[in-house]
C-alpha cells in the first residue's frame, strides 16, 4: 500500500497525470471507470484564482466519484499560492499538488512551472507558503532539472520532501527537453534510492504500453508511475497495464462498440458539464484518438468535428455504430 498523508493507494499505483485542456471530470471519469488510481486537475493559475477567472474556477469542479483526486496549482508568487491553496482547499479534494514541472514558455516566462527549477529556493517558499496555508497533504510534480547541464532533481527532492511534501511526481526529462528525446529515469530511480528520502516517489514519461510499464516497474524499483499522453482517447490502458502486471497477457483491444461508448459518454458528460456548446467544441479534439488507425473512419471523424447540436451528434454515432457493427480491428 502507498500513502499519501491519509491518502491509501494500492501497491504501485497508477496516477492519471494533469495535463491542460485535457484532464477535465469527464475525461479523468473515463479514466477512473478504467482504472486509474489517482488523478489531478488541468493545473490552475493561482494568479487565475484570485482573479476569480472563471476558466480557472470550473477546473475546481471535483466529484466524489472520482476520489481520491488532486487540485494541481502553479504560479510563482508566495502570497498568491498560499492564497489559492486556500481557495483550494474550500472545495475538498484529497490533496494539493504543485507544478513546477510546465515547460510551456507563457508559463516558464511568468516563473512558475519549470521556471522554478532554475530557483530552487524560491520552489521551497513556494511550496512552504503552500503547506502552510492548507490542511491537506501538498504533493509536487516537476521535471529533472532546466536542462541536461543543470540536473538538480536530488537537491530539489531532499529539500521537498524537508519542508513537508508527502510526494514527488518526476517527469523524466529536462525543461530543454520539451516533450522530445528519451526521457531518462535512473535520475528517478537514484532519488527513489537515496536512504534519506521517505515520501512516495512516482515516475513519468513515455509509458505507453503494458510491456513498457513493467519493465519500468521492475528496472527503476519506484513506488508508482503517471500516465499521461498514452492515455488520451484511450483511457482503456490502466487496465490494460494492471492486467498484465498480474497476469503476464494483454486484455483484448478495445472494439469498435467500446471505442464509440467511451467517445459518446465522453461528449454526454462533457455537455452536462461546460453545456452543450462548449461540450461540443472541447471533445472534439478527442475523436481523432479514440479512433486512430480505424481504416475508412475519415468521413465520420469530419462528421465529428463539424457537426453543432447534441441530437444530430448522437445520431452520427447511431451511423457509426451501423457503418461499422462488422469492423475488426487488427
Amino acid at each position: 500500500m502507498v500513502k499519501i498523508g491519509n491518502i491509501e493507494l494500492p501497491d504501485f499505483p497508477l496516477l492519471l497525470a494533469p495535463m491542460e485542456d485535457v484532464s477535465d471530470p469527464p475525461f479523468r471519469r473515463l479514466c477512473k471507470m478504467h482504472g486509474a488510481d489517482l488523478m489531478y486537475s488541468e493545473f490552475i493559475s493561482s494568479e487565475g484564482l484570485i482573479r476569480d477567472a472563471i476558466k480557472s474556477r470550473m477546473k475546481l469542479d471535483i466529484f466524489d466519484y472520482e476520489r481520491p483526486v488532486g487540485i494541481q496549482i502553479f504560479g510563482g508568487d508566495e502570497e498568491a499560492m498560499a492564497l489559492s491553496a486556500k481557495i483550494v482547499e474550500a472545495v475538498n479534494p484529497d490533496l494539493i499538488d504543485i507544478n513546477f514541472g510546465c515547460p510551456v514558455k507563457k508559463v516558464v516566462c511568468k516563473g512558475a512551472g519549470a521556471g522554478v527549477l532554475k530557483d530552487v529556493d524560491l520552489m521551497i517558499r513556494l511550496t512552504k507558503a503552500v503547506i502552510s496555508s492548507t490542511s491537506l497533504p501538498v504533493t509536487v510534480k516537476t521535471r529533472l532539472g532546466w536542462d541536461e547541464d543543470s540536473i538538480n532533481i536530488d537537491e530539489v527532492a531532499e529539500r521537498l520532501q524537508d519542508v513537508g511534501v508527502q510526494a514527488l511526481t518526476v517527469h523524466a526529462r529536462t525543461r530543454a527537453q520539451m516533450y522530445k528525446g528519451h526521457s531518462d529515469w535512473t535520475h528517478i530511480q537514484r532519488i527513489k534510492n537515496n536512504p534519506r528520502i521517505t515520501m512516495p516517489i512516482f515516475g513519468n514519461g513515455d509509458i505507453d504500453s503494458p510491456e513498457k510499464a513493467l519493465e519500468y516497474k521492475n528496472r527503476f524499483g519506484l513506488d508508482g508511475m503517471m500516465i499521461g499522453r498514452a492515455a488520451i482517447g484511450y483511457p482503456w490502458i490502466f487496465d490494460e497495464i494492471k492486467h498484465y502486471f498480474k497476469t503476464g497477457e494483454h486484455l483484448p483491444k478495445p472494439g469498435m462498440p467500446e471505442r464509440i461508448e467511451a467517445a459518446s459518454n465522453h461528449l454526454k458528460w462533457a455537455m452536462e458539464w461546460k453545456g452543450e456548446r462548449l461540450g461540443i467544441v472541447e471533445t472534439r479534439r478527442h475523436y481523432t484518438n479514440y479512433f486512430k488507425n480505424i481504416h475508412g473512419f475519415k468521413e465520420y471523424r469530419q462528421k465529428l468535428v463539424t457537426t453543432d447540436g447534441a441530437d444530430d451528434l448522437m445520431k452520427v454515432f447511431d451511423e457509426i455504430r451501423d457503418a461499422f457493427a462488422d469492423y475488426q480491428l487488427s
